[in-house]
């Protein structure tokens, strides 16, 4: 008999078999990311979850980093989700990607993202991508700083930040989203992590880039070692923590998760004549790529290394 939660909502039949999806042998990340969000409009798509659903796809995700897989599907099923996984041919690495695969029958999408794990790798870092499509070229670039290391996790927003309600899809600046929770949940294991955001030329015309530890200043010699990268790569860099910077990311509600957590944060912004040229969409994901590996070699803890 169905029960109602305690969202006042009623569940999915929790007894139900996990979706059957066939496996995934080998593709391209950045390819299969960009057709996931190819399809994202700027209205329409996105529905805010409930407190149990936010918390049922968290929990199915840290069953995963445990290396759980099967428990973790049968977790998932739960709120319609899934676990499959892939080969990136371009880089090799093998991921385990958990998706919606629920369908709706008036045609409208929950939006509520994915997450890629490394499975070659004890879950070391994470990047996150929380305005794909909105902020153009950033589920690119997070595509490729996630193959460039081992032990990285992506979160990637589900739709268009403008998608929902007011800012109801602005995962960003939002603690009601999945987005939010399995991050934070990527912090209570330790976990540094960078999220990758874009601007417009005109908003700060002096730089190319912004890097910023947000709401906190653990990873300070992490953004100037970034920073020293984009200048190799010839962007013109504001570093927030040593002048004021726009953009600099204090409001992001990620960053001031990670600052009460006392764990690296980097909010790094770049400029779209950058994300939109293949070189500088190349050297900006070889500089990130340069933070995340020596995060790759390091534990840390909510409390400190």
């Amino acid at each position: 008999m169905a029960c109602i939660t305690r969202d006042g909502v009623q569940p999915f039949d929790e007894k139900r078999e996990a979706p059957r999806v066939e496996p995934v042998a080998e593709v391209d990340l950045e390819d299969r990311v960009t057709r996931f969000t190819a399809g994202f409009g700027s209205r329409g798509g996105y529905r805010i979850p409930t407190r149990d659903e936010r918390l049922t796809v968290t929990e199915g995700v840290a069953l995963l980093l445990d290396g759980k897989q099967d428990e973790a599907r049968t977790r998932l099923a739960e709120v319609d989700f899934t676990v499959q996984t892939f080969t990136d041919g371009p880089g090799g690495r093998r991921f385990a990607e958990v998706s919606d695969v629920a369908t709706r029958t008036d045609g409208t999408n929950r939006g509520w993202g994915r997450v890629y794990v490394d499975l070659g790798a004890p879950p070391r870092w994470s990047v996150q991508v929380p305005h794909p499509i909105a902020d153009l070229d950033t589920e690119r670039l997070g595509a490729r700083v996630l193959r460039s290391s081992p032990g990285g996790v992506m979160v990637l927003a589900g739709a268009h930040r403008t998608a929902g309600k007011g800012d109801a899809a602005d995962v960003a600046h939002r603690t009601d989203s999945v987005f939010h929770e399995v991050v934070k949940e990527l912090m209570r294991r330790g976990l540094p992590g960078v999220q990758l955001h874009g601007f417009a030329d005109g908003s700060f015309p002096q730089y190319d880039a912004v890097v910023s530890t947000g709401s906190g200043d653990r990873a300070v010699e992490d953004g100037r070692r970034l920073a020293e990268a984009f200048r190799a790569a010839g962007l013109e860099v504001c570093r927030a923590w040593a002048r004021e910077c726009r953009l600099s990311g204090t409001d992001n509600v990620q960053g001031q998760a990670a600052a009460r957590e006392n764990l690296p944060f980097l909010h790094v912004e770049l400029n779209g004549s950058t994300r939109a040229d293949a070189a500088g969409l190349d050297g900006s994901a070889r500089a990130v790529s340069k933070v995340v590996d020596g995060w790759s070699r390091r534990n840390f803890s909510p409390s400190g290394d």
